[in-house]
C-alpha cells in the first residue's frame, strides 16, 4: 500500500485558512516520512478564538512562517501520484482547495479517501469513529489537533484498516472502496 495521509489545522472558518498541514507518507504499508509545516495564512492576524482552542496554535507561532503558495511544491511533491487520506476527508480536502483556490495555483490530479469510511468497514459498530477514539481504541499515542501527529495517526489507523480488509495493494483499493473514493 502507498498513500500519503494529509491533516490540516485552521485559523478561522475560511477554507483557505490552513495555518498548519501535516503528511505521512506510506510506502509498501510502512510510515517513511512525516513533515509538518507551520502557515501563515492569508487573513493573518486573524484567528479565531475556538480554533485556537482546538489546535493551540496562535497568530505569533506562524507570524515568520512560510505561506501555503511558497510550501506547497514541497507538499505537492510527496502527494503527487499518491492516494491521499484524511479523517474526515471532505474537511481537509474543502482546505486544501480552498488554498489552492486563493493562491491561484493548479489543483493535482488527485484521489482520497476518507479514513472515517474506511475505519466503518473496517470495524463495525464502534460508538465512535472520531481519531482520538479510534487511536486509543489501537493503542496509537499523538497529540490530538496538531497536523503532523494527526497525519500520522490516520496514516497508522489505515494500515490496520487495510490489513483488516486484507487489502495489500492499491489496486485492490479501487475494487473494494471505489464508490469511496472522491477526486480532488
Amino acid at each position: 500500500m502507498d498513500f500519503c495521509a494529509v491533516d490540516f489545522e485552521t485559523a478561522n472558518h475560511d477554507r483557505s485558512s490552513a495555518c498548519e498541514m501535516g503528511i505521512c507518507v506510506v510506502e509498501n504499508g510502512e510510515i517513511v516520512e512525516t513533515k509538518t509545516w507551520l502557515i501563515k495564512p492569508p487573513q493573518f492576524p486573524y484567528f479565531n478564538r475556538h480554533h485556537v482552542a482546538v489546535h493551540g496554535i496562535y497568530p505569533e507561532d506562524v507570524q515568520d512562517a512560510p505561506t501555503f503558495d511558497e510550501i506547497w511544491y514541497e507538499a505537492e511533491s510527496l502527494l503527487y501520484g499518491n492516494l491521499m487520506i484524511a479523517h474526515n476527508a471532505g474537511f481537509d480536502a474543502g482546505v486544501l482547495r480552498g488554498c489552492l483556490d486563493y493562491y491561484g495555483l493548479f489543483k493535482p490530479k488527485l484521489k482520497y479517501l476518507c479514513s472515517v469510511q474506511l475505519a466503518r468497514k473496517s470495524w463495525k459498530g464502534l460508538p465512535s469513529y472520531g481519531l482520538k477514539n479510534l487511536a486509543t481504541i489501537h493503542q496509537i499515542n499523538f497529540n490530538h489537533h496538531r497536523a503532523g501527529d494527526d497525519a500520522e495517526a490516520c496514516a497508522k489507523l489505515s494500515i490496520l484498516a487495510f490489513n483488516q480488509l486484507m487489502l495489500t495493494r492499491n489496486d485492490e483499493i479501487n475494487d473494494v472502496l471505489k464508490k469511496n473514493l472522491k477526486e480532488l
